[in-house]
């Protein structure tokens, strides 16, 4: 049987990718490359914004960066090639950095950069779920290994 494929946040897999320029490696992450085969994706990179880069989050429909600028569109074009990605290699399921503007799904900084927590999904996140993946957050890791060990 074929393993599935999953998105992967590149930063969970130990590429320095994140606004910082740095990674937020994943304990568990070999076990689940063990059983599908991960296809790494950043969603800010693929949309052009460089590395490192200002810290941003979503206010309502936008996402603002600390120094003020609208980076929506860099946001929302790498949430369609990653999008694209998902539809390329057939993943119907995502494991993404939660809390990120980009990636987060059902919890969000609020936008105030002050660390506050708020309910809502990150663009990509958002987008993915939309067109039927179904994204997991990464400490819901032992579930989607209990989900993809369940299905092979």
């Amino acid at each position: 049987m074929n393993k599935p494929r999953i998105l992967v946040s590149a930063c969970l897999l130990g590429v320095n990718c994140r606004y910082n320029g740095e990674r937020k490696k994943l304990e568990g992450i070999e076990r689940l490359m063990e059983r599908a085969e991960l296809i790494p994706v950043c969603p800010e990179i693929l949309g052009g914004l460089p590395t490192p880069r200002p810290p941003a989050e979503r206010v309502g429909d936008r996402v603002m960066n600390r120094e003020g600028m609208d980076v929506t569109e860099a946001y929302q074009r790498g949430a369609e090639e990653t999008l694209r990605l998902a539809e390329l290699f057939g993943a119907h399921l995502a494991l993404l950095k939660e809390r990120s503007p980009s990636c987060g799904m059902g919890k969000i900084y609020d936008g105030s950069f002050q660390g506050r927590i708020v309910d809502g999904s990150g663009v990509t996140a958002q987008l993915l779920a939309a067109h039927g993946i179904y994204v997991y957050g990464e400490s819901r890791i032992d579930e989607l290994l209990n989900e993809v060990e369940k299905n092979t």
